[in-house]
């Protein structure tokens, strides 16, 4: 089960920013009110996000992933499926909705369904560029758990990194 506050050292993830390490609380002075912020870095980066403590859920704020779900996320990537619409403007939509969301288990069935059409019929520039994003956004997350499970998807994601990327 997620614990719900965030404290110092939490890796959190904010679509589309990514995944980020909460540094502490700040409080800031707006027209004569105090209100407190959850304080966000972002790692190899200068940039910074606050946070509002009381609606974190606002920004998509979330817990990163943990261990204990990287079965899912894996078994997501090998046998997950999204029914993308064949018009594209349609499945664009589809698509860019699910990333936004940053919600990494629909992330994983996104990635599991693009991968199949690349295998089979390769993918236009659009598709391959929001599977990259994919992939980018579920690397980012699953490079910072050092687990068993969590190296299977890693190997997977690699494989699919260097198939699209060639």
């Amino acid at each position: 089960m997620k614990k719900l506050g965030y404290t110092a050292g939490d890796s959190v993830v904010i679509p589309p920013y990514g995944v980020g390490v909460v540094s502490g609380i700040s409080t800031r002075q707006i027209a004569n009110s105090s209100f407190s912020y959850y304080q966000v870095e972002f790692p190899n980066t200068t940039s910074k996000a606050f946070v509002p403590i009381d609606a974190p859920s606002t920004t998509g704020m979330r817990h990163a992933l943990t261990a204990l779900e990287m079965p899912e996320i894996c078994a997501r990537l090998t046998k997950g499926q999204v029914n993308l619409p064949r018009q594209w403007s349609a499945r664009h939509r589809r698509v860019t909705e699910i990333l936004s969301s940053g919600e990494p288990f629909e992330i994983a069935s996104l990635t599991a369904e693009l991968h199949r059409w690349h295998l089979e019929r390769g993918l236009p520039d659009l598709d391959r560029q929001a599977y990259r994003r994919a992939l980018k956004m579920l690397m980012q997350e699953v490079r910072l758990i050092a687990d068993e499970s969590a190296l299977e998807v890693q190997a997977f994601l690699d494989r699919a990194w260097l198939e699209v990327s060639n």
